[in-house]
Order: C-alpha cells, then structure tokens, then sequence
C-alpha cells in the first residue's frame, strides 16, 4: 500500500512573529594543565553587557554557520586558539535572565589540551589568558553571565570522564611521567594521590601505560629524571582509577 509523504514545507499559516525571539550562542571550555594546576581560558569582555569583566571565550551564532564552526571561529577570533575537531559539547542553558540583552540559549563545548599555544586577544575581547580554574570555582576571579555555573559543570564532566574514558592523556601529551599523569587527577579531583599506589594502578599492567626507553628531561631540582611513558590501549575503555577508591584516607589519631 503506498503512503503518502510527509509535506516538509513551511505550513501556509506559519508565522514567525507570533512567536518570542530569542538568540543562540556558544560558550567554549578549554583545560590544561599548567604548573601541576588544572587552568582554563578566560577572555576580558570589551563590550556592553558585563563590560571589563572576565568569561569564557563565545559569542553568538551566524544564521550559516553550524553550533561546532561557530565554537572554532569564537574561540580562534577572541583567543588565537585552534582546537581543529577536539571540541565536545556538554550542555545546554537557556534561563530567561542569563543574558540581560535578550533570551539567549548557549551551548556549551568543551576541550581539553596539552598545549594551547600562543593566546592572542581579538574582536570584542580586550584581553585573553590561562586562569587557575581553583580560583574560578572559588569565586576570586568573578565571571560574567552563568560562566561559574557553565564551569563548574564542566570540570564535573571532566571528574566523570577521567574515570570512564582516557580524557587524562589528552592533558600530558603523546609522552608522559607517572607524576604528570597522577597530577592530572589530583588536579581535577581534589585530592592528593599516594605515588606509589598510583604506580601500581597504571603500570602493573602494560594496557595502561607502556615504558618507551626513555628519560624526561631533569627538574630543577636535580636528581634521577623520571621515566617516559606512553598510553596504552586499555584507555579506549576507561580510566584505571576512581575517585571514591582513589583518595588517600587520612591517619587516625
């Protein structure tokens, strides 16, 4: 029996005006490490609403553009940063009063990078730069619109991924240290790793992370460099550690 397809048209009586307008934006996320601290990008805003104030690098969405070109042109106009296709949406926020210009939606993205190269401010931010993301959730560094909020729930998604995927590779590189890694997730967490305990999680078994023969340049500190890792396979499948299992108890008195 034939069926009839569905008219994919625009219906004869539609009209547009009968209904609120509202804007579509994006908000882009970007982590690395930096000093063994988890840091984020920060763009200071040039323009009216929140004018001087610091917030994550985005902007509104043009009308040819798809949500993920308009988070690489926003980051790259505003930072100088290129992410390519490493770019990860994590949510969505659209309170009536989050923007005071209009009803805005935003989509937020999130990337995570060993390295984010030269941070160059550009179109409506006056000044762009790596931030202690401690001091973001904390509120020392006061963030426009609901970024806190947008940040936060980033840094969960991130707390949440370094136990079911291999997100903590993507902060150290195609080559590591053990202390590298185990700082990653001190970082993220909140919590102080014992070193040794951490060793055995990752290196008993060569899925995790496999020696490549080689030393890491010396601290300046001095002493024995640390050896050279790189991942392994079993990280396609998860993470080797969790946070409820991973925390160092504290001594009994």
């Amino acid at each position: 029996m034939e069926t009839k397809s569905s008219d994919a048209g625009v219906p004869a009586d539609y009209d547009p005006a009968q209904f609120p307008a509202f804007a579509v934006t994006v908000d882009v996320v970007i982590l690395t490490m930096s000093d063994g601290e988890l840091h984020m990008l920060l763009v200071r805003r040039g323009e009216a609403p929140y004018k001087g104030m610091w917030a994550i690098p985005g902007g509104f969405k043009r009308p040819t553009e798809t949500l993920d070109e308009a988070a690489r042109r926003e980051l790259a106009e505003e930072t100088g940063v290129d992410v390519a296709s490493m770019l990860t949406q994590f949510g969505a926020y659209g309170d009536p009063g989050r923007d005071p210009r209009m009803n805005v939606v935003t989509v937020a993205y999130l990337a995570v990078l060993r390295d984010v190269g030269v941070i160059v401010a550009g179109t409506d931010a006056t000044d762009a730069l790596l931030a202690p993301v401690a001091g973001v959730l904390s509120g020392q560094v006061d963030l426009a619109f609901d970024h806190r909020q947008i940040v936060r729930d980033a840094i969960e998604r991130v707390r949440v991924e370094l136990e079911v995927s291999g997100i903590a590779t993507a902060f150290v590189g195609p080559t590591f240290t053990l202390a590298e890694l185990r700082a990653v997730y001190e970082a993220t967490w909140g919590v102080q790793l014992d070193a040794a305990n951490f060793r055995r999680s990752v290196a008993a078994d060569a899925g995790w992370v496999i020696p490549t023969g080689r030393l890491a340049q010396p601290g300046p500190a001095g002493g024995r460099p640390a050896e050279l890792y790189r991942a392994g396979r079993s990280w396609k499948h998860g993470g080797p550690i969790h946070r409820l299992t991973s925390q160092r108890r504290p001594e009994r008195k």
